[in-house]
């Protein structure tokens, strides 16, 4: 069982006392530090319906046992790695997260930016220096815990958690001077009957989006489940599930740009009705009270909200689920899909950690060669590779 230090006590993970030295705790900003390992690891406390909580410090995971429940894999063999220190910086007196971001959070004039650049664009350009849209929704789901998995969560994980874990996470970062949580809206959990308090409060989070008299328009951030991309009069209608008298409009061009960026996520979302499409996009709201997007990006994700790219990590994904042991899943952030990262990581299995590679079948003399180096680099992790092109599944580490 974890042990937490706060202030000069000791309490265990599951002691009665815990929840009244959280909030003390909280209420004065003291970070409670695991002693899983020494030197003592720091953490933060999150608030959520009514308890408090004690979350990892962003990108600390590495810092903690492999039997601590908040380890996390090392962040060089996803696309993480070369962003350390680059798009993304710490603070070491706050342990807050600084982004650097590759978009644009103001729009001049009436017509949208494009709306998601061609995958070339996405990672070659400003590749470590920056974020891409879609590399900050990762960023989101890998700091809010959403990659990691285990059977005992079943049933445990709908909207309400994950909009919960991505706000708390975005209060740990910062964009261009100030919290990334200031300018993200996540929708609630929708309720017919709390119609009108709903309008109400989300009006009230959307003030910023608000197209001024004059000069530049500021954009927000949306991270939502897409439920459908209906027809309009001109170009499309993103409908997010929770927000269904709140559609959002998008040019034609630009669900063009869409539809050849993100052919791949699309396509894996019809073809199974269990796996859910979750967008970021920029926003605002015109003049005439109308929500358009400037740019956007999407991730599909399990029915457990773990992202995936392809069927076949679906099917590796589909496979873990089952198990009580925890698993968690790497992503790609701005790399391109000619480059390998780790599939999934079991931090628990003894006894070292195990490190699961998917090759596709069209990977050539490169991708190898920077899987092997990958591989080599972690001496310490035992590798399991499926190469597709061989056929069916490995056994099971």
């Amino acid at each position: 069982m974890r042990q937490f230090r706060i202030g000069e006590r000791t309490c265990d993970e599951g002691a009665p006392e815990l929840q009244s030295a959280l909030e003390q705790a909280f209420e004065r900003k003291q970070r409670p530090l695991c002693l899983c390992r020494e030197p003592p690891t720091t953490m933060y406390i999150t608030r959520n319906d009514g308890q408090f909580l004690v979350k990892r410090m962003p990108l600390t995971g590495r810092d903690h046992d492999p039997s601590c429940p908040s380890y996390e894999p090392p962040y060089e063999l996803s696309g993480l790695g070369p962003l350390i220190g680059n798009a993304i910086q710490i603070d070491d007196a706050t342990g807050t997260a600084i982004l650097k971001l590759d978009f644009s959070l103001t729009k001049r004039g009436s017509r949208s930016a494009p709306a998601s650049p061609s995958e070339t664009s996405d990672t070659v350009r400003n590749e470590t220096k920056k974020l891409s849209l879609r590399a900050v929704l990762h960023y989101l789901w890998d700091a809010a815990e959403l990659t990691e998995w285990t059977s005992l969560w079943a049933g445990k994980r709908g909207w309400g958690k994950v909009r919960a874990s991505v706000m708390n996470a975005a209060r740990e970062m910062t964009v261009r001077g100030g919290p990334l949580s200031d300018i993200l809206f996540v929708p609630e959990v929708f309720h017919a009957d709390d119609k009108a308090a709903i309008a109400v409060r989300r009006s009230r989070a959307l003030s910023g989006a608000q197209a001024p008299g004059n000069g530049p328009q500021k954009l927000m951030l949306l991270v939502g489940e897409v439920k459908e991309f209906p027809e309009a009069r001109s170009g499309r209608k993103v409908v997010i599930k929770h927000l269904p008298d709140f559609p959002l409009m998008l040019e034609e061009a630009a669900w063009r740009r869409l539809n050849k960026r993100y052919d791949a996520e699309l396509e894996l979302w019809d073809a199974n009705e269990e796996t859910h499409v979750v967008a970021i996009a920029t926003f605002g709201i015109s003049n005439a009270g109308v929500p358009a997007i400037n740019e956007i990006a999407l991730m599909v994700v399990t029915e457990n909200w773990i992202p995936f790219e392809s069927a076949h990590e679906l099917q590796l994904l589909s496979r873990l689920a089952g198990m009580r042991r925890k698993s968690v899943k790497g992503l790609r952030f701005n790399l391109s899909r000619d480059q390998p990262v780790v599939c999934v990581t079991l931090p628990e299995r003894r006894p070292s950690p195990v490190a699961m590679y998917i090759v596709p079948a069209g990977a050539d003399e490169d991708y190898d060669r920077m899987l092997a180096e990958m591989i080599d680099a972690r001496p310490e992790m035992t590798p399991w590779v499926w190469r597709t092109a061989d056929g069916g599944m490995p056994l099971m580490p």
